[in-house]
């Protein structure tokens, strides 16, 4: 059961049966407990100064509050795993809510602000949730301890039922005392060998049946009264503004509202009865537009563009220990060179679920925002600030999402922006609810953006690399954005250079530069980050340096992940097990080859093998082999699902995806034009999840950046030429 309400209406709720224990932390961080009786009571015990992880009614239900929103990469499973394994209770009888809008509660501890993203959720939450489910079992205990006479120690939990010799009972009979106690500073938490549920490969997912029976509520699901549907012409060129638009036909369309200019004037709200409607009335409306400031190129222009500035000097050194004169010098001296220039598209994240939200004024003066929200901490006070409203006067309303891949999340917050503005410029008195369609993600989001790479690798006559010049042509993600003070060092973006300048490979004289590309495009995080264009170049080159140096790909890398550093022996860890699991060195038929690519992101280390065939003219991907070791293994199943789920993404990425300009317009429009990989493009996945005792980390995109690359490696084994140009299927290889 997934329950869909506010911190306040839950207490009511819970106090209407009696009571509810609740524990979480401080604004110091310090484990903390109170008991709701009435919502009158919510300024002691359980005061808003209070952020709980757990909530125990008293008819023993256990709620688990979730910082982290869902949206498919299963959080709502993994938080919950870790109250439920501390706490003994009954995994079928556990619920879940996401947690309210408070960026200073529930913060993300990575981001130091409530969002959800980088794969972040267990990494960061792993010893806040386990904690609070220890503290928890310990106060019940306690408080049983006291009502049945005995020692705490003889106290045993299965299932959320207390046993003592032939006394039995529930949570929900000692929270009232258990919230007098005095919770432990440092609760005891299981070891390993005491999970119950944590690495547990058969565990339920907790959105599973709700997703199935339809009951799980997503933000396209709502509904409220009075609801107008709202969708946005925009500018058909990056960074046009609106001079002016007529909307006369649009009145002819049955279900037709109104039409008003967005006060940033980036384009025209139009409103109707149904979202229906409102399409039809867009198609009516004619608009003109400023493109004096719009991006104007088509993107042959802009790829000839980043080949000019590949060939200049980089703009900006990635690498402080990095030297181009002498990494030149070394690689103009070694008897064998590899060169190699890459060019990777811009790519849109097109989630299942297009971009929607509500927007419902509140009797108060407020508003609640009904959305998929990944980011309240950027959410909230951009909507305050376009509303003119308090922060207290603007609440959010969190649902399940159909995917994201980091869409949701930008320092913009533009979707939510744009509902605020077009619910401001109706009056502000009705409810709006705003919805992208399939053609306005393509051709309006924000992208991965364009990335070129030129590499320079010389081969000693060991076979050894003498040097590696690495150059990088790519548009700059938080240059602009909240996030460049954090994000952009001495002109560097992170992102831009991610998985290069800190490849975990002991390379010789690795040189590393960046020139940042300019244009109004709409730029963000794509599954991945910068490892999405960083780990297909580095395995690519990696692999056509083992051939110039006539080494096996497999033991070429080995040797520069030779040394007894954790990060050395772990990524070498997972090249050995994926190697081994794809039967790596055996022979394959005729037509058959395989190809590796390792890569660490996000914390995490992760090594595929692809096998392909060909048919002389067609390749077919027969067989992918995954190794991962991200740390402790809260739930394989999910791990497993999003190994499964990247290397999908991954693959028809690569494949056949790009986002293209016909002097500045959008070219793609719907799947037939930008298609995701479908079931029969792919043959076997097989996922090994390494044993490990580290501390959990993300796996929500570090399948990603392996997969397109050990594709191209099997090509080039099996052609003696690797694709250089994405997508693969518009330059030179065909696929079954």
């Amino acid at each position: 059961m997934n329950i869909q309400t506010s911190r306040r209406d839950l207490l009511k709720g819970m106090a209407a049966s009696g009571a509810a224990l609740v524990i979480g932390f401080n604004p110091k961080g310090v484990l903390s407990s109170g008991i709701a009786q009435a919502a009158e009571k919510m300024g002691s015990a359980a005061s808003s100064a209070l952020n709980p992880f757990v909530k125990i009614s008293a008819d023993g239900i256990v709620t688990v509050v979730l910082k982290h929103f869902e949206m498919g990469q299963g959080t709502t499973t993994g938080l919950t795993t870790l109250v439920a394994e501390e706490l003994d209770a009954d995994w079928e009888k556990v619920q879940i809510e996401f947690a309210p809008a408070d960026h200073e509660k529930y913060k993300n501890l990575a981001f130091g602000a409530q969002g959800t993203g980088g794969s972040t959720a267990i990494a960061n939450s792993y010893m806040q949730y386990r904690t609070a489910g220890a503290a928890a079992r310990a106060v019940i205990v306690e408080a049983a301890a006291k009502q049945w006479g005995v020692e705490a120690k003889d106290i045993s939990i299965e299932k959320g039922v207390l046993k003592a010799g032939d006394k039995t009972g529930s949570y929900g009979d000692f929270i009232k005392d258990a919230a007098t106690l005095k919770l432990p500073e440092k609760p005891t938490l299981k070891s390993s060998d005491q999970f119950n549920l944590i690495g547990k490969q058969e565990l339920s997912r907790k959105d599973n049946s709700g997703k199935t029976d339809g009951t799980a509520m997503f933000a396209m699901d709502v509904k409220v009264p009075n609801m107008v549907y709202t969708v946005i012409l925009r500018s058909p060129r990056f960074g046009g503004t609106l001079t002016s638009f007529n909307s006369e036909k649009a009145k002819a369309v049955k279900g037709f509202v109104d039409a008003k200019e967005l006060a940033n004037k980036a384009g025209v709200a139009v409103y109707a009865s149904s979202t229906w409607s409102a399409i039809q009335a867009r198609k009516a409306i004619e608009a003109k537009w400023d493109f004096s400031k719009a991006e104007n190129r088509s993107t042959k222009d802009i790829i000839n563009g980043h080949k000019e500035l590949l060939a200049k000097d980089p703009q900006f050194n990635a690498r402080k220990d990095g030297d181009f004169a002498k990494t030149n010098a070394a690689i103009d001296a070694a008897p064998k060179k590899v060169e190699a220039e890459f060019i990777l598209p811009h790519l849109a994240h097109a989630p299942m679920e297009p971009l929607n939200c509500v927007i419902e004024p509140t009797a108060d003066g407020g508003v609640i925002l009904h959305d998929g929200c990944q980011f309240p901490a950027l959410v909230h006070p951009t909507v305050a600030k376009v509303l003119e409203l308090k922060p207290e006067q603007v609440s959010i309303k969190t649902y399940y999402a159909g995917g994201s891949f980091g869409r949701r999340a930008n320092g913009q917050s533009d979707y939510a922006v744009e509902a605020a503005l077009a619910f401001k410029a109706l009056g502000g008195k009705t409810p709006v609810k705003l919805v992208w369609t399939r053609e306005d993600d393509l051709a309006g989001g924000y992208y991965r953006p364009m990335a070129a790479h030129k590499v320079r690798i010389g081969i000693t006559d060991k076979g050894e690399i003498a040097g590696w010049g690495h150059k990088i042509v790519t548009q700059s993600i938080a240059k602009g954005t909240p996030f460049e003070a954090g994000m952009v060092k001495e002109g560097v973006d992170d992102t831009s250079v991610e998985g290069v300048a800190d490849a975990e490979y002991s390379i010789p004289q690795l040189a590393v530069g960046l020139t940042n590309w300019e244009s109004p495009m709409h730029i963000l995080w794509w599954r991945s980050v910068g490892h999405s264009h960083s780990a297909y170049v580095m395995e690519v080159a990696m692999d056509l340096a083992a051939k110039a140096a006539g080494k096996d790909p497999v033991e070429f890398r080995l040797g520069m992940l030779a040394s007894d550093s954790k990060d050395h022996q772990r990524l070498s860890g997972v090249i050995k097990l994926a190697a081994e699991k794809a039967d790596w060195g055996k022979a394959l038929p005729k037509g058959r080859a395989r190809g590796i690519a390792a890569h660490k992101s996000f914390n995490s280390y992760v090594a595929q093998v692809v096998e392909i065939s060909s048919n002389d003219d067609d390749i077919k991907i027969e067989r992918v082999v995954c190794a991962v070791d991200c740390g402790v293994a809260v739930n394989p199943d999910v791990i497993n699902a999003q190994m499964e789920g990247g290397i999908g993404y991954a693959l028809g990425a690569v494949m056949r995806n790009q986002i293209t300009l016909d002097e500045g317009v959008v070219e793609q429009a719907n799947f037939p034009d930008y298609e995701p990989l479908r079931i029969t493009d792919i043959g076997k996945i097989d996922v090994h999840i390494v044993p490990s005792t580290e501390a959990p980390t993300g796996v929500g995109e570090p399948g990603v950046p392996p997969a397109g690359p050990a594709l191209a490696n099997a090509i080039l084994s099996l052609t003696g030429k690797a694709p250089l140009t994405l997508p693969m299927a518009e330059n030179g290889v065909s696929f079954v």
